[in-house]
């Protein structure tokens, strides 16, 4: 998301010809824009509020302002948090820093190594009683035991596996450079099958069925089945995804985009689009709740607030 400016194709063609033939974006019912100074990207949800990384620091945000602020060298990369903890790569010091999201103070500083360090696009996430984070930029993924704040366990996998999900019972792991997807058994901390796709992958989510993974340079989003680590379809949703975000819930798959629109709305089981929300704002990050859906876009210095996500793309 940092540096824009500016699953097989589908069984079903009239899946994917319905997306495309949405009329353009809309707006959703009287969404809040709030100015936020310098870089406001990537989002972590915590309660009514959202933590978001920025420069030099990542700060605590409710619809009313600003909340909190906490130092961090360079916090770069999808946030998770676990708990009451907030935990943010640090591309800078090469660390995995640990934030007490009650306190607003940093707590810990873990060396894991950071795999992506330079352009910071990567994320952090949690599951299995573990937070995870690529470490190695020639294919690694340290294991954090949170109890400890120390590295338990290092996974080999393929070069450039920046980004992660959790879910179904599993750590997903994504390259951009070898073109797959990872799926690896937290039980045993190895990869336990490899799946092909698309030019670009990029950011994933693990929700609402299935493993979503963005396929940049196609413009598509990759639908991956883990039942039978395979890709069950796609949806064609522009020209390029480079970069956004996503996630999902409420029965739906959110798409943050740069062109076109601020994000799209997809159905998990037809995987039609079922709306086109906001104007093209830049990169940037989003995140779902069940009474909103919280959209960041740097290079306008905003964050926005979208309520109702059950009537949006209904």
């Amino acid at each position: 998301m940092i540096r824009a400016r500016t699953m097989r194709v589908l069984a079903s063609a009239v899946a994917i010809g319905c997306g495309l033939a949405m009329a353009g974006p809309a707006l959703a019912q009287k969404e809040q824009m709030i100015t936020v100074p310098d870089f406001a990207d990537f989002l972590a949800i915590d309660g009514k509020t959202v933590w978001a990384t920025n420069k030099g620091r990542v700060e605590q945000w409710s619809r009313k302002g600003k909340l909190a602020e906490v130092p961090i060298a360079r916090p770069c990369g999808g946030m998770s948090i676990m708990g009451t903890d907030l935990w943010v790569a640090n591309c800078k010091n090469g660390t995995l820093d640990r934030i007490n999201i009650r306190s607003a103070k940093k707590i810990a500083a873990i060396a894991t190594g950071i795999a992506n360090g330079k352009e910071g696009e990567l994320n952090v996430v949690t599951g299995a009683g573990s937070v995870w984070i690529a470490s190695d930029p020639a294919g690694g993924i340290a294991r954090v035991d949170p109890a400890t704040n120390t590295v338990i366990a290092t996974i080999p996998t393929e070069a450039g596996a920046y980004y992660l999900a959790f879910g179904h019972g599993a750590l997903w792991a994504a390259s951009s450079k070898t073109r797959t997807l990872q799926r690896i058994d937290p039980a045993t901390n190895t990869v336990v099958a490899t799946i092909p796709l698309g030019q670009q992958p990029g950011f994933l989510v693990a929700g609402e069925g299935a493993v979503w993974v963005q396929e940049q340079g196609d413009g598509t989003v990759a639908a991956i089945d883990p039942a039978i680590n395979a890709v069950r379809g796609r949806v064609k949703v522009g020209e390029n995804l480079k970069y956004g975000d996503i996630d999902t819930g409420g029965g739906k798959v959110w798409l943050r985009t740069t062109d076109d629109q601020t994000f799209v709305v997809i159905d998990p089981k037809t995987l039609a689009i079922r709306a086109r929300i906001g104007k093209a704002e830049g990169s940037g990050a989003l995140r779902y709740t069940p009474t909103g859906i919280w959209t960041s876009a740097h290079d306008v210095h905003t964050i926005t607030w979208w309520p109702k996500p059950d009537t949006i793309g209904k």
